[in-house]
């Protein structure tokens, strides 16, 4: 049931303090895939909002485990629920993608792992005022802000905030070191280096455009001592994006602070409720989103059916094993550590989303991550084909300092779609991502 309690800024802090991070020991592990739905005979043929509604129709009627949900372009995003390892996530997410597929095989329908729609012209299939307010927010800055909405899929991993001490089991360190690790997991799984048929000359075109979107409500919170301080004032900072109401187009207001709308500085045609603070804070997007747990929101939808286990292992047992955690800080220090909380907009970042594992130091620090991560999978009791998987994409990828986006430029598989010849990606005007 929603909350309309009307709150002051002194509540909305207090409730961002207390459910942001949750406290207890790494224990349970989840995952967040997001694919792109093409038609299965000819991926260039557009599938129409009528088609998609009804193979979305049909999977809703399927007993799956995972939460499943449309995004806006009419991707398809299957949610884990939390498991106690590494492997029973797998698992879970195996068998429900195993029926998602055969469900949409019988509309002529097949998934696609990519970072970006490497097809189409982004579009908005969804009508909901949700979407429809996002979109008018991100318009007013250009038209990023509808390739993220329409053409982006990802592998969004999901891990415990860790416990009150010190050291690697620690809320404060996991935070540090999921951001530290961030640049890493963006040029080891760069998978989205097409647009509309054509190469956009950057490995990971999702960042590209995650680094081009709105940066009050996209980069990292600042850092402080306590990640929880931080993310109060991110969260309470950052504009609002749309004004919900019961009927009609939502409001969205223009630069207006969830803090000035709490003090009552605006023309919103109502004051703020709990519940509003609660759908505010699934309007932000940084790198890594603390829900309570920490969502890596980094990294590609991967190649492949099974592609997606590579990042969900790694990350995992980086972040849960203390020893892995250890030797992937000293990994990473070598490596450009200004500031992470400009993420994912500064040049670290921007060089992980262009050059992937062709960075010099980026693959050093990959490398000894990956090993770490080899060396951890058995000590969390990760299964033969999950340690298997890392090992072959190790040695595939990161041992010849290449990712999955390589692949697909060597290939050059992509027929060029219809489109201007000057717009080589979905950023306009200049690369924003150099």
């Amino acid at each position: 049931m929603s909350d309309v309690t009307l709150i002051d800024e002194a509540e909305a802090a207090a409730r961002v303090h207390g459910i942001c991070f949750k406290n207890g020991p790494p224990r349970k592990v989840g995952v967040e895939l997001e694919w792109l739905v093409h038609d299965d005979g000819d991926p260039l043929v557009p599938v129409g909002p009528v088609r998609l509604r009804a193979a979305y129709t049909d999977l809703e009627r399927l007993p799956l485990r995972s939460a499943l949900t449309q995004e806006p372009g009419g991707q398809v995003e299957l949610s884990s629920p939390p498991e106690e390892s590494l492997t029973g996530c797998v698992e879970t997410m195996n068998r429900d993608l195993e029926a998602v597929r055969e469900c949409l095989r019988e509309h002529g329908l097949g998934l696609a792992g990519f970072g970006h729609d490497p097809w189409h012209r982004p579009r908005r299939v969804l009508t909901l005022p949700r979407y429809a307010a996002m979109e008018e927010y991100f318009d007013r800055a250009g038209p990023v802000g509808r390739a993220m909405m329409g053409s982006t899929a990802s592998v969004q991993v999901c891990l415990d905030s860790g416990t009150e001490g010190a050291g690697p089991q620690g809320y404060r360190q996991r935070w540090r070191l999921a951001h530290l690790l961030g640049p890493v997991l963006v040029a080891a799984f760069a998978n989205s280096p097409f647009s509309r048929g054509r190469p956009t000359g950057i490995r990971s075109t999702r960042q590209a455009v995650w680094a081009a979107l709105d940066p009050a409500r996209t980069r990292a919170p600042d850092e402080a001592e306590d990640p929880r301080d931080a993310w109060v004032a991110y969260a309470l900072g950052a504009p609002v994006l749309c004004v919900r109401r019961d009927s009609g187009p939502w409001e969205v207001p223009s630069g207006l602070t969830f803090r000035e709308w709490l003090a009552g500085r605006s023309a919103a045609s109502r004051r703020p409720t709990a519940d509003d603070l609660a759908y505010h804070l699934t309007t932000l997007f940084p790198p890594v989103r603390p829900q309570g747990h920490l969502e890596f929101r980094m990294i590609d939808a991967q190649p492949g059916e099974d592609g997606w286990i590579v990042p969900l292992a790694v990350t995992t047992a980086l972040l849960d094993d203390p020893v892995a955690s250890r030797t992937a800080l000293q990994a990473v220090r070598p490596l450009d550590l200004r500031p992470y909380y400009r993420a994912p907009g500064n040049p670290l970042w921007r060089r992980a989303a262009r050059h992937g594992m062709t960075d010099a130091a980026l693959r050093l620090a990959a490398a000894a991550c990956f090993d770490a991560a080899r060396e951890a999978l058995p000590r969390l009791g990760a299964s033969a084909a999950i340690q298997d998987a890392v090992a072959e994409f190790t040695e595939r990828y990161v041992a010849r300092g290449r990712c999955p986006a390589d692949d697909l430029l060597d290939q050059k598989t992509f027929t060029p779609a219809r489109r201007p010849a000057a717009a080589a990606g979905p950023l306009s005007g200049k690369d924003e991502a150099s």
